[in-house]
């Protein structure tokens, strides 16, 4: 296992492009705590502060396929460095102005949500070229999405050493120095440099005309709400238990779970289409939720939680794959952006229901919740699996010079989607 995934990192610029894009997306994984903990230094409210992140995550959610559409359209590097600095500038106004005017404030969060780069799917969309076979992009897949479980554990941590040492003020400011510095190691890469999207039709819908895409993105919407939920039910069961960490106890025991899922996913190829390997891992993500209801004690509960995480990565890393296959021509970055914001959208749809469902039964039906929104996103998978058919493998070009600099691999219509159209 140890050496499938040290041959792929030992590929030409694979290792830099993985951490360039950890670090660049830092700034996305410690936003909403960070503007949270500034709001409350700075005297204001826990219902500003919430309302702020909300900004926040709204504006990340409307601007990531719109900049993958740009991507798409005009490369990697002019798009996502630009993108990268007005996003970090968004900060700097926020650290700088703090909460008074407040509307500069709300405009801050905003500019620095809606411009934080696509750097997750323009990753995705680099892998074919950089790593050549088929084998190695799954892995690279399953590693990718195992590393957001380190990416999101780390970067509270790294947000809460910046406060203890120096303030939230700072904090805002170096995790955004950061971003843009892991953004230009990734955008300054030959591999990057090269990439051009296959030629795209042109249509107001892009990437959403496929009812493939529509699928994935409505079942991983779902999935979202579960895992938003659990963030606040865990709170609310150590309410319960005596507080201290028991809320962190079991959403660490939620991130090694998906962390050692998505590891061993990767290892090996596995038989099958990825549209059906999708659904029965769905069908697994789903039975890992439900039992959480159930809220036994501390142990019980934190081995329920490292269970649930188990199939969470795998089945991201799998949903990666059926993106890639079912994103019509010329929109892959735009496509794995829409993924991200359909997981952003619902995982603040399962916070924002989350309160009133623990105010009216307690931790069980928080994590009822989550096991809900789980059962909705199998709903989902199963209920419109005629729109997500197996499709054959598109053909891969990888690029070998210069000018061969063409990686999207999806050439295929969906079926039930297709259109002339253009706009």
């Amino acid at each position: 296992m140890a050496a499938g995934y040290g041959q792929l990192l030992r590929t030409r610029y694979a290792a830099r492009l993985l951490a360039g894009t950890l670090v660049g997306r830092l700034p996305n994984a410690t936003g909403p705590l960070a503007v949270v903990l500034f709001a409350r230094a700075e005297g204001g409210s826990y219902a500003l502060a919430g309302a702020l992140s909300a900004v926040y995550g709204l504006c990340n959610a409307v601007g990531q396929p719109l900049l993958g559409r740009a991507v798409d359209v005009y490369g990697q590097p002019r798009v996502m460095l630009p993108a990268s600095v007005l996003s970090a500038l968004g900060m700097v106004l926020l650290a700088v102005v703090g909460l008074d005017p407040l509307p500069v404030a709300y405009a801050a969060v905003a500019m620095a949500g809606f411009f934080t780069p696509p750097l997750e799917g323009g990753l995705r969309a680099l892998w074919p070229g950089v790593l050549g076979r088929a084998d190695r992009i799954h892995a690279a897949y399953a590693l990718d999405a195992a590393a957001q479980e380190v990416m999101f554990t780390v970067g509270p941590l790294l947000v809460t050493l910046c406060v203890a040492v120096w303030s939230e003020r700072a904090a805002l400011v170096v995790i955004n120095l950061l971003g843009v510095l892991g953004a230009l190691s990734v955008v300054v890469s030959p591999p990057s440099r090269r990439w051009r999207s296959a030629p795209r039709e042109a249509h107001w819908l892009g990437a959403l005309r496929s009812g493939g895409m529509l699928v994935v993105l409505g079942t991983y919407f779902f999935v979202g709400i579960a895992l938003g939920s659990i963030a606040v039910a865990a709170v609310a069961y150590a309410d319960e238990h005596g507080g201290g960490m028991v809320s962190s106890a079991l959403l660490s025991a939620l991130g090694a779970g998906a962390l050692l899922g998505g590891v061993v996913y990767g290892a090996r190829e596995w038989p099958g289409e990825p549209e059906n390997r999708l659904r029965v891992l769905i069908v697994l993500v789903a039975l890992g939720f439900v039992p959480l209801a159930l809220t036994p004690g501390v142990l019980g509960m934190t081995l329920l939680a490292g269970l649930a995480g188990l199939f969470f990565a795998p089945s991201l890393a799998c949903a990666f794959v059926v993106v890639d296959r079912h994103a019509p021509k010329g929109t892959v970055t735009e496509a794995f952006s829409w993924l991200v914001t359909a997981f952003v959208v619902g995982s603040s749809v399962g916070m924002t229901v989350e309160g009133p469902a623990v105010e009216a039964g307690g931790a069980a039906a928080g994590f009822a919740v989550a096991g809900a929104g789980g059962l909705a996103a199998l709903a989902v998978m199963l209920t419109a699996r005629r729109f997500l058919p197996p499709l054959a493998a598109p053909t891969m070009t990888v690029a070998t010079g210069p000018a061969a600099a063409e990686n999207d691999r999806n050439d295929a219509d969906d079926p039930g989607f297709r259109t002339r159209h253009q706009a």
